[in-house]
């Protein structure tokens, strides 16, 4: 049986093109085939989890059938009650899996677990906003059926972009006009051919041939060498082209099917502040994190007086917000410092902006300190991600 990761074989893109061919010549036609969409939906799930994935499979139809219940269930609650206890009891139901699929290979000596699949963080994330969505008053109408759809739409499901409910149901009950749609036919083939030159070219150079040399080089030198610097721009560079390129295929596919699925990545390396980086790298994650779990720990602690100063407030709450981020990644001492850098680094950016603010006439703003902004945050986001990379703790280990 054929068995496909997505976007990752020249066959997959062929039976891609031959599948999204009927869902472009209907919306040309001003028509929108639902049961079409959900026909070739299904089709490339069974390709992304059957064969060697079954497992997997068999792991995410259980986990839908629990994720869809538990919010049809709160949805129905949330019409007639608004109880604190229910609504964390919900969010709480809805990450467990996720929990259990994180923890379990920081307690089983790397075995994964069996309730795990590819893409179960991204459809975590969708359950979790549907429901504080719902206890927000924002969500006013829910439909399992179309919420089953929302999880499995099979561009994004393995690794994103992060939709959000309301904008994702527009689209899709949506006939796009012939000219919008013209325009986002060109979109999405202009970001298909630009995740191939992101994926397939430059991802390649940077992750095949020159990391793994840089990495040896690196490794028999036993301590810090030129060779280690060059695995922290290299591998930062392959992360970026591998990620972008996959969420251009994604995003690109996304409109031809009709649906304006958000864009990622937005020049991250030309960011002059890491807050600025976080709005430009995988952006709906980080708004996601944003959205959901930072702006909602500062209501929580400014609502309970737990800090006298919101500044204080803010910087807590960076370093949870960003601490989380890192135990998300995976339950390892190199994620959570990942994590815990970037939460210390947006408070020291807060701290410096309202210095400069009150310091405006004795701190020079030019062309010259623009990029030297930029340099500071391209140089320290890469360090990060070495951390991130895991190499430093495989360097540690072979000692």
């Amino acid at each position: 049986m054929l068995s496909f990761t997505p976007y990752e074989n020249p066959m997959y893109f062929g039976i891609l093109g031959l599948g999204l061919l009927p869902i472009v010549i209907g919306i040309l036609c001003g028509k929108r085939f639902h049961w079409y969409e959900t026909l070739i939906s299904v089709f490339f799930l069974i390709l992304t989890f059957g064969g060697p994935k079954l497992t997997q499979g068999f792991a995410l139809i259980a986990y839908l059938i629990y994720e869809v219940l538990l919010v049809w269930c709160y949805t129905k609650y949330r019409k007639k009650n608004n109880n604190t206890g229910v609504f964390v009891s919900a969010v709480i139901l809805a990450i467990i899996p996720l929990v259990i699929v994180k923890l379990t290979p920081a307690i089983q000596n790397g075995k994964q677990s069996i309730i795990g699949f590819l893409g179960i963080s991204y459809l975590t994330f969708k359950a979790v906003q549907t429901i504080m969505e719902s206890r927000d008053g924002v969500l006013k109408a829910f439909n399992p059926w179309f919420f089953l759809q929302f999880l499995v739409f099979f561009p994004t499901i393995s690794s994103g972009p992060i939709d959000r409910y309301r904008r994702f149901k527009r689209d899709y009950d949506r006939v796009p006009k012939q000219g919008k749609y013209l325009q986002l036919l060109q979109k999405g083939l202009h970001n298909i051919f630009k995740g191939f030159i992101y994926k397939y070219m430059l991802a390649y150079v940077f992750g095949t041939m020159l990391l793994p040399k840089l990495e040896h080089q690196a490794l028999m030198a036993h301590g810090l060498s030129w060779s280690l610097v060059g695995v922290m721009y290299v591998y930062s560079m392959y992360l970026f082209f591998d990620f972008a390129g996959y969420s251009l295929f994604a995003v690109g596919t996304s409109y031809f099917m009709g649906i304006e699925t958000p864009m990622n990545f937005n020049s991250p390396f030309k960011s002059r502040n890491i807050k600025d980086f976080w709005n430009r790298w995988h952006m709906t994650l980080s708004f996601w994190f944003r959205d959901y779990i930072y702006m909602r720990l500062v209501f929580f602690f400014m609502k309970h007086k737990v800090f006298k100063s919101p500044k204080t407030t803010a910087n807590v709450t960076y370093i949870l917000n960003m601490t989380i981020m890192g135990f998300w990644h995976g339950v390892t001492w190199y994620y959570v410092t990942y994590g815990i850098l970037h939460g210390a680094a947006l408070v020291v950016n807060d701290w410096w902006l309202r210095y400069k603010k009150s310091h405006r006439g004795q701190i020079p703003h030019n062309k010259f300190t623009e990029v030297f902004a930029t340099f500071i945050t391209f140089n320290f986001v890469c360090f990060t991600f070495l951390l991130f990379s895991g190499f430093l703790n495989k360097m540690i280990m072979m000692k």
